[in-house]
C-alpha cells in the first residue's frame, strides 16, 4: 500500500534539479489579505450577543484585524505566546482568528460549555497570556479568573459601555477599547509556515482535554483541502453559516476556507434555535451550513411544526456524530436539501471524509444512492487512511470486515501540545473509531473503539442500531450502550426519547429490528428517558448513560 514517507522534511534528499517558483510560507495572514484584496466588498454578516445584525466585508474585517493585532502587541503578546477565547460565531472572534494567528501568537479556543474548572485548568496547561470572551460568558470569566493567576489580562468583546460596573476580574479591558486608536495596517511577518497557529483542546470525556497545536502550514493545507468540490464545496457564490461553533475545531476550518473561496460569510451568535436560524437562513440567503445532527433536529422540527420552507438554503455539511438516515431523508426529500456526510475529529482539523456519489452511482435507485450517502465517504487528498486488526495488521476494504480506523496527513495530529512522546502508531494516528472501508473507497464508522459492544467475541456496532430506532416515526433520539452480561461478556441496551406527542413500547421497537439486522445484535431491552445527556460539543455522553443505567437488567436476564 501507498504511504507517504515518514521522513522529517528536513532530512529528506534533494534532486540534482529544484524548481524554479517562488518560495512563498504558507500563513493563515494570507487568506485574509487575499479575501480583501479580491472580495473585498463581499458581506460578513453576524447576530450580535446584543441582539442586533452587524454588517461590514472581507475590507473592513482586515482593517480591524489589523487594529487587534497593533492592540495585542501593544499590550505585550509576542509570537508563540498563546491568547485565548470564549465566545460565539461571530466578526470579533473572527477577527481575533487572524489577528493572533496572523502576528505569529496562537489561537487558543476555548469550548465554553465544559465545566468551569476544566475551563480553568485548560486555560492553565496553554498558559494563556489573555482571554478574550464574549458578554454572555461573563460569569464563566468571574469563576475562573482566581483560578487562573498567569493570564496577564482579560478582554471583553463588546464597546466600553457593557463593562460591568463591579467584577472580580482582574486587568478587564473591552475589545473595542484595545483597538481605539490603533492603525488599521499591519505588517503581517512573515515566518516558518511550521510555527504554530492556532490551539484547540479535546473534549476531554475521558481524563484531561488534550492540545492539538495546528500550524499555518497545515491550516492553509486543510482550507484548501476542505474547499474542494468532493469536499465542502464552497465558491464564491455561496453564502454559507457555520452552525458549527468557532470553538468546535475551528468551525471545521470554515473561518479559513470561506474567505479563501472570497464567499459572504454569515454567524448566527449565540441563536442556535431552530426559528432563529430559520429566520437568519432565510433573510440573508443562506445556501449553504454546516453542524451536527442535534441542530438540524431542531430546525427541521421547527420548519416541520410551521409549514416552512427553505427558499435558498441548498446544501449542508453534517458531521461531529453520525446523521440519522430520518434525518437525511427528511432534509432530502421534504426540503430539498443535499446533505454531506463528513467525519473527522479534533486531531485532524478536523476534515478527514467527505461523502458524494461517484458517476456510476447516479443511475442507481434513489434507496442504493442513499444507502451510499450515509456513510462517511471518501478521504479527501491530504488524509490517508486503513483499518487494522487488533495486532495492528491491515484489514481488507470489502465493505463489511470492522476494524481500528488509523488516518495520516499534514494536517493530522503527530503529539499532543506539551506531551513528547508521539501519538502515532507505526507512523498513523489511531482515531479511536470503528470502521469498515468498501472496495470503492467509501468509509463508514460503526462505532468508537470505547463504545463497541463486544458479545460473545462479536463486535456490534451501536450506530447501526442506534439509526435503525431513530427511523421509527415514534423515536426522537436514540442511543445503545454494552451492559455487562454474564455468559455474553457485553449485551446492547436501547436508551429511546420518544417524540413528543407519541408513545411506542418496548417490544413494538425491538419488533420494527426484525430482519433489519443479524439475531445476535438484537438489543436485549429498551428503556426510555426525557433527554439524553449530551457533552460540550453536542455528542451524547455514553459515559454518563453507562452510569445512569449500572445497575439495570434486561427482561428475563439475570446477573
Amino acid at each position: 500500500m501507498f504511504t507517504q514517507s515518514k521522513a522529517p522534511l528536513q532530512d529528506l534528499p534533494k534532486s540534482p534539479v529544484m524548481g524554479q517558483m517562488m518560495d512563498q510560507p504558507l500563513l493563515v495572514s494570507s487568506i485574509l489579505e487575499f479575501a480583501a484584496r479580491h472580495f473585498g466588498d463581499t458581506e460578513i454578516v453576524s447576530r450580535r450577543v446584543e441582539g442586533d445584525l452587524h454588517r461590514y466585508n472581507w475590507r473592513d474585517c482586515r482593517a480591524r484585524a489589523c487594529r487587534l493585532a497593533n492592540g495585542l502587541a501593544a499590550l505585550g503578546v509576542t509570537m508563540g505566546q498563546r491568547v485565548a477565547t470564549l465566545a460565539w460565531n461571530g466578526y470579533r472572534h473572527l477577527e481575533a482568528y487572524y489577528a493572533v494567528s496572523g502576528s505569529g501568537a496562537v489561537l487558543h479556543t476555548i469550548n465554553p460549555r465544559l465545566h468551569p474548572e476544566q475551563i480553568a485548568w485548560i486555560v492553565n496547561h496553554a498558559d494563556d497570556q489573555y482571554l478574550l470572551f464574549d458578554l454572555t460568558f461573563l460569569p464563566i470569566v468571574e469563576a475562573i479568573a482566581p483560578l487562573c493567576p498567569n493570564v496577564k489580562g482579560f478582554i471583553l468583546m463588546a464597546d466600553a459601555d457593557r463593562l460591568p460596573q463591579e467584577t472580580r476580574i482582574p486587568n478587564l479591558q473591552s475589545y473595542e477599547a484595545v483597538l481605539a486608536g490603533q492603525p488599521d495596517r499591519y505588517e503581517w511577518p512573515q515566518f516558518d509556515e511550521r510555527s504554530a497557529a492556532s490551539l484547540c483542546y479535546t473534549s476531554g470525556t475521558t481524563g484531561n482535554p488534550k492540545g492539538a497545536l495546528y500550524s499555518h502550514r497545515s491550516t492553509v493545507l486543510h482550507a484548501y483541502g476542505s474547499a474542494m468540490p468532493n469536499a465542502l464545496n464552497v465558491a464564491a457564490r455561496d453564502t454559507v453559516l457555520p452552525v458549527v461553533p468557532m470553538f468546535h475545531v475551528n468551525a471545521w476550518g470554515l473561518p479559513y476556507s470561506v474567505p479563501l473561496s472570497g464567499a459572504k460569510l454569515v454567524f448566527p451568535g449565540a441563536a442556535l434555535d431552530g426559528k432563529s436560524l430559520y429566520e437568519l437562513f432565510e433573510g440573508e440567503g443562506v445556501t449553504f451550513s454546516a453542524g451536527v445532527p442535534t441542530v438540524w433536529l431542531g430546525l427541521v422540527n421547527h420548519m416541520k411544526q410551521n409549514g416552512l420552507r427553505f427558499h435558498t438554503f441548498r446544501r449542508t455539511v453534517i458531521g461531529g456524530a453520525a446523521c440519522p438516515p430520518a434525518l437525511m431523508d427528511a432534509l432530502i426529500d421534504e426540503f430539498d436539501v443535499e446533505v454531506v456526510h463528513a467525519w473527522g475529529m479534533t486531531e485532524m482539523s478536523p476534515l478527514g471524509t467527505a461523502c458524494s456519489l461517484l458517476a456510476r452511482h447516479t443511475t442507481l435507485p434513489a434507496d442504493e444512492q442513499r444507502a451510499v450517502l450515509r456513510k462517511q465517504g471518501h478521504a479527501i487528498f491530504g488524509v490517508d487512511m486503513r483499518i487494522v486488526d487488533d495486532n495492528g495488521s491491515e484489514l481488507p476494504w470489502d465493505g463489511t470486515t470492522f476494524g481500528h480506523l488509523q488516518v495520516q496527513g499534514p494536517w493530522v495530529i503527530e503529539s499532543y501540545f506539551g506531551e513528547q512522546e508521539t501519538a502515532l502508531t507505526d507512523g498513523w494516528f489511531p482515531t479511536g473509531d470503528v470502521a469498515t472501508i468498501d472496495a470503492e473507497g467509501y468509509m463508514r464508522i460503526t462505532d468508537r473503539s470505547k463504545d463497541v459492544i463486544k458479545s460473545g467475541g462479536e463486535w456490534i456496532g451501536t450506530i447501526d442500531l442506534e439509526n435503525i430506532a431513530m427511523s421509527h416515526p415514534a423515536v426522537l433520539q436514540a442511543a445503545c450502550i454494552g451492559m455487562p452480561h454474564p455468559k455474553w461478556d457485553e449485551r446492547p441496551l436501547l436508551v429511546v426519547v420518544p417524540r413528543p406527542g407519541m408513545t411506542v413500547t418496548r417490544e413494538e421497537l425491538l419488533r420494527f429490528y426484525e430482519g433489519r439486522i443479524a439475531k445476535f445484535w438484537m438489543p436485549d431491552d429498551v428503556v426510555f428517558i426525557d433527554s439524553l445527556p449530551v457533552g460540550g460539543t453536542g455528542k451524547v455522553k455514553k459515559t454518563a448513560l453507562r452510569e445512569q443505567f449500572a445497575g439495570h437488567v434486561a427482561a428475563g436476564i439475570t446477573k
